[in-house]
């Protein structure tokens, strides 16, 4: 979530979709956004009638969403959505790491984009869902 907080609208605009942040450690990585992230971002941007650098600011006298904040609305989400669990933001990137090892991206490449120094440590965030583990086994034996 120390990404996400430290994203700056000033230079996320760029023709390939990325941004270079300081997360958890001050360890620099990249972070990448589809069109559609790019389209909602873009508007979400122009709307704002502030002139705080930071990209998620709260409503009233607009300043850098805390960690907290961004814990509660979360949170607020997932209530909306008749989620029956507590989410974390830290679930989304255990979620995110699983998604994509699920549709087949390299240990090697989750890692990089989650920004694991081993990737021991990237493996216990994304374990191998049982349909995919199946779904190997099926192919190789």
């Amino acid at each position: 979530m120390t990404a996400t907080h430290a994203i700056q609208p000033s230079n996320h605009y760029n023709k390939k979709r990325l941004q270079f942040v300081r997360g958890e450690g001050d360890k620099e990585r990249v972070v990448y956004f589809n069109i559609r992230c790019d389209v909602w971002l873009k508007r979400y941007i122009d709307s704002r009638q502030d002139v705080d650098a930071a990209i998620f600011v709260t409503k009233k006298f607009p300043h850098r969403l805390s960690i907290a904040q961004m814990r509660y609305i979360i949170k607020r989400i997932s209530n909306r959505a008749c989620i029956n669990k507590e989410i974390h933001p830290h679930q989304l990137r255990h979620s995110y790491a699983t998604h994509l090892l699920d549709n087949g991206s390299p240990i090697d490449v989750i890692q990089s984009l989650i920004g694991h120094e081993k990737s021991e440590t990237t493996r216990i965030y994304a374990p191998l869902s049982g349909s995919l583990r199946q779904e190997f086994y099926q192919k190789y034996f």
